[in-house]
């Protein structure tokens, strides 16, 4: 279990903050920000205040990374790339999650080295890890300045027969329905949103097409919602393109695979993070996944 809770006795009153920093290694930002997180208890109580003073026995909730032997694909000083397979979370979703990426990251690298963009749990691909604090900022930096080119591949409903450009603002709704857990839509509201797609195959004993993805923008779910937008839902998703009752059912984990599979044509969603383009500390990289993409789907499918 990634989150442990150890106990440690106070012997002479002080602040908070202060304890942490001095005994258990944190630095200040940490400290404040582990309290503000409900971090530390006393008496089975939460201490959020971290300049409190304290003193007798609290209980401290840390992350201890655990490892299932997921190794890096491509590996520099400055950064590592993981190939996250489906089903993987990034970062835990609560204190009882198991298992994520962030576990590996942090077991092999250390707890400096973090995560510095996001996929889905279930979308699978690359992954680009910073290994300490320096190039987790220049790589944020990277993303923000829109610097990074990343390529997709996903395996899509119907023949998709043209290359397009798709320029739909994208909403994440914020109405009172039960659906508002997930939705992002299409919306003249939203925030400008760019993707361009590339048929690459198309397969009609399947009537799918397997198609090239490159976001220009990152917003939530945008290759998921731009491909439904043009009638073309990514074979496996069971949010878009799926009736109100049955996303909910999802959600909720009620929806069995079988189920899922017939809604949506797979148990999983077919939509992998195949290649990274961006240039570092003056250094250009052209990483590309190891996976074929093409024959785990089609694999998948023949189930």
């Amino acid at each position: 279990m990634p989150f442990v809770i150890d106990k440690f006795f106070i012997e002479k009153k002080q602040r908070l903050f202060l304890y942490i920093i001095k005994e258990l290694g944190y630095t200040q930002k940490e400290a404040q920000r582990l309290i503000a997180k409900g971090r530390v208890l006393q008496n089975s109580e939460v201490i959020t205040k971290a300049g409190q003073e304290v003193q007798g026995e609290i209980e401290f909730i840390h992350f201890e990374p655990t490892t299932k032997g997921l190794k890096p694909t491509y590996i520099e000083k400055e950064f590592v790339v993981f190939d996250k397979p489906s089903g993987v979370l990034i970062h835990p979703q609560n204190r009882h999650t198991p298992y994520s990426l962030i576990d590996e990251l942090k077991y092999q690298y250390g707890k400096d080295a973090n995560i510095t963009h996001r996929i889905d749990q279930e979308t699978s691909g690359l992954v680009l890890c910073a290994t300490n604090k320096t190039s987790e900022r220049d790589i944020k930096i990277m993303f923000q300045e829109r610097d990074m080119q990343k390529t997709y591949l996903a395996m899509v409903h119907g023949e998709f027969k043209d290359e397009l450009v798709v320029e739909a603002p994208l909403l994440r709704a914020e109405d009172e329905s039960a659906i508002v857990r997930m939705v992002v839509k299409v919306d003249e509201r939203g925030k400008a949103s760019k993707t361009s797609f590339k048929p690459l195959k198309y397969f009609p004993e399947l009537d799918m097409t397997l198609v090239e993805c490159k976001p220009h923008t990152g917003r939530q779910h945008q290759i998921r919602v731009h491909l439904f937008h043009v009638k073309h839902p990514i074979v496996g998703d069971p949010i878009y393109g799926q009736k109100e009752e049955d996303i909910v059912r999802f959600l909720d984990k009620e929806l069995s695979q079988e189920e899922r599979i017939k809604l949506s044509g797979a148990s999983r969603l077919l939509l992998h993070a195949d290649q990274l383009e961006f240039e570092l500390y003056n250094n250009v990289y052209k990483i590309k996944s190891d996976v074929d993409f093409e024959k785990v789907s089609l694999q998948l499918l023949s189930m």
